[in-house]
């Protein structure tokens, strides 16, 4: 199935990111999961309406589809303030980014995101705007060039990252509000679907919503795009409504095991295990065995295998763990050097 890997590991069409904006939390009520980060938010935003000021910068941290923008756009909402909404790489020089700047008014929400992939030197007229609201123009050149500093209404940046750790200190230490977003408990998982089924008008019983959340690897873009997938089938092959057996059909059909592991995941551990020997096994090797790029693998498959207690990393590269073994269907021994063999 060459499609299965593309449901769950890259970047949405635009059929599927209209369907992910309309099923989108437009509020907190709608919003479940994330409880701290919530209630961090919530106290945060109160305050700064009270105080009738802008609230602080806010980053969002974390892998992707656990509803970073979501809670962006609740941010927002919340203020009642309007959004400009742009990304890191979209914003090529720093006059991209003063343009945007100097039309913003006070209170407003600048979105930006994967804020990591900021120029350096957008980066660096960012840090005035951010710290005091106001913006640096270099007019002239040589020696008679001199600085022009224009102020600017108090806003809030939310920026949002995959990659916390490709940003610079300078930039993460001006953010007041930072957070962590993790992956979803099953449960959650299926509050979200429950929700998402209403809004599409099918209906799903409990062991299909439960079994969508057990596969949706904690993430609720993944559960909303199985719930799509299975819903197709089921008006397609099935009763026109989503009950076990369909489900069940639909995610073998999809490649999608019990455990939520798409072939990506699979592809991944095989190479560690038959071609490496389980390991350890540096990422950019077995990127270059599967063919993929060292960023989506670490970025989409990574996390969750460990997770799941699959995968470990170490100073010596990439190692298979036992429970990644039983999962494949090799049989795993611990000898005396702590080199694993296979049989």
């Amino acid at each position: 199935m060459a499609d299965a890997t593309k449901i769950i590991n890259q970047t949405d069409n635009p059929e599927e990111e209209v369907l992910i904006t309309s099923l989108r939390a437009g509020s907190w009520s709608e919003f479940y999961g994330q409880s701290s980060v919530k209630t961090s938010l919530q106290i945060a935003i109160e305050a700064a309406n009270k105080r009738s000021e802008a609230m602080e910068h806010v980053l969002l941290y974390g892998p992707p589809g656990l509803g970073k923008t979501s809670l962006a756009h609740i941010i927002a909402k919340e203020m009642k303030a309007n959004i400009r909404i742009t990304s890191g790489p979209a914003l090529e020089r720093s006059g991209d980014l003063a343009s945007i700047l100097t039309n913003l008014e006070k209170g407003d929400i600048l979105f930006i995101d994967e804020i990591h992939r900021l120029n350096k030197v957008v980066e660096e007229t960012l840090y005035p705007a951010m710290e005091d609201y106001a913006l640096d123009i270099i007019l002239g050149k040589g020696p008679s060039a001199r600085t022009l500093r224009l102020d600017l209404p108090q806003f809030t940046i939310v920026g949002t990252t995959t990659r916390a750790g490709m940003l610079s200190a300078p930039l993460r230490d001006r953010f007041g509000v930072v957070h962590r977003l993790n992956f979803y408990s099953p449960e959650e998982l299926e509050r979200i679907i429950r929700g998402a089924a209403k809004k599409l008008s099918i209906a799903v019983d409990l062991t299909s919503m439960q079994e969508l959340a057990r596969r949706a690897r904690g993430t609720p873009r993944i559960a909303l795009k199985l719930l799509k997938r299975v819903r197709d089938y089921a008006q397609v092959k099935g009763k026109g409504h989503i009950d076990p057996k369909a489900t069940n059909e639909a995610l073998a059909m999809l490649e999608v095991d019990e455990k939520g592991l798409d072939p990506l995941d699979i592809k991944f551990l095989r190479a560690i295990i038959e071609k490496y020997s389980g390991g350890p096994v540096g990422i950019e090797t077995i990127a270059a065995t599967l063919s993929e790029d060292s960023g989506t693998l670490e970025d989409l498959v990574e996390p969750y295998l460990l997770q799941l207690g699959f995968l470990k990393r170490t100073s010596r590269g990439r190692i298979a763990t036992e429970a990644a073994y039983r999962h494949i269907g090799w049989t795993y021994e611990k000898q005396d050097d702590k080199q694993q063999k296979l049989f």
